[in-house]
């Protein structure tokens, strides 16, 4: 799989994030640490994130085909009809 890789803008958010998070609940982090517990969660965790987020558009995507069946199905017209 490929490696899970952020632009500078998205990390630093992130990273604010995550600072925030521990400001409020844990004890303050610094950055280096913060980009640190991203890289971490990114690697480890963010696989299973991912991979949930495709099973959910398979799934949504399989839907969209059920209904656009049904929708193929309602427009055929019954051949040999006699007039």
């Amino acid at each position: 799989m490929k490696k899970i890789e952020f632009s500078k803008e998205e990390k630093a958010e992130i990273v604010s994030h995550i600072r925030q998070y521990f400001d409020r609940e844990l004890d303050p982090i610094g950055v280096l640490p913060a980009e640190f517990l991203l890289d971490f969660f990114a690697e480890k965790i963010g696989p299973y994130f991912y991979n949930r987020g495709l099973r959910d558009a398979h799934a949504a995507f399989l839907k969209k085909m059920e209904d656009f069946s049904e929708e193929l199905y309602l427009l055929e017209r019954e051949e040999g009809a006699k007039d």
